[in-house]
């Protein structure tokens, strides 16, 4: 999947908004050092810097990277894969917003993570639970079924587990789960193309062996299919339902 780091910052600026009420919980102290994984165009991992910590941001897409050191060039940003990565100095916390639900197998990411962290160091994520998303994850499977695109319903790009099922994944690696929850956050999107953009900016992987046509016929129909749930008072809403984690390395 070619992530648009325009698109991204333009018009999905909600993404790390609302992370930033999770570096309360992450409390960056001077001296720290910190892993900001999946960090995107950087914005959180910049404001980690400015609290004193020893920032670096890591993502897998080279067009996030490029527009984080574009954003931030005093930010040391990186490419890695979340499933396969190492550093030769470790981490006193790996932080992770919006990020984990793209990650498969959860598994290698949870090693990865266990590995970089020092011994009680801390991993605070939220990311996207069970039940994320579940208007659009229906409306995107039935129109694929209706325009005999069957092949492409194979195509799940998304891991959203249950507060027990990712807290046992930690337990399993050694983590002591502290904190575990799984609430909604319905959130707003931007303008009358909003969910167009939604689409295009997070679920296009699952359209990526269609045809451009075809796509955008697809997508509108996906569109209307969600806008008596999802459009609101002129306003469309994703249904985001997210699992937040703080755990330790015991």
């Amino acid at each position: 999947m070619t992530w648009n780091a325009s698109l991204y910052e333009n018009k999905h600026s909600f993404v790390w908004q609302y992370g930033e009420n999770l570096l309360e919980i992450l409390s960056p102290q001077k001296g720290d050092r910190i892993l900001d994984l999946g960090c995107g165009t950087g914005q959180l991992t910049e404001r980690i810097a400015n609290m004193g910590a020893t920032a670096i941001g890591v993502d897998n897409a080279p067009t996030m990277i490029a527009q984080a050191q574009q954003n931030y060039p005093d930010v040391q940003f990186e490419i890695a894969d979340a499933t396969n990565f190492t550093f030769s100095e470790p981490f006193d916390a790996v932080f992770s917003n919006a990020v984990l639900h793209w990650i498969k197998p959860p598994e290698a990411a949870i090693n990865c993570i266990w590995q970089v962290l020092k011994p009680g160091g801390r991993f605070i994520a939220e990311f996207g639970g069970k039940g994320n998303v579940r208007a659009i994850v229906d409306a995107i499977a039935s129109t694929l079924k209706e325009n005999n695109e069957l092949s492409q319903l194979s195509a799940n790009i998304w891991y959203f587990p249950s507060i027990g099922e990712y807290a046992t994944l930690l337990e399993k690696q050694g983590f002591e789960v502290n904190n575990a929850m799984l609430f909604d956050r319905p959130t707003p999107l931007e303008g009358e193309e909003g969910m167009r953009n939604w689409l295009e900016m997070f679920a296009k992987g699952i359209f990526s062996a269609i045809s451009s046509e075809k796509q955008a016929e697809i997508l509108h129909k996906v569109e209307e299919k969600l806008r008596s749930e999802l459009h609101q008072n002129n306003t469309w809403f994703v249904d985001y339902k997210r699992i937040r984690i703080v755990a330790k390395k015991v």
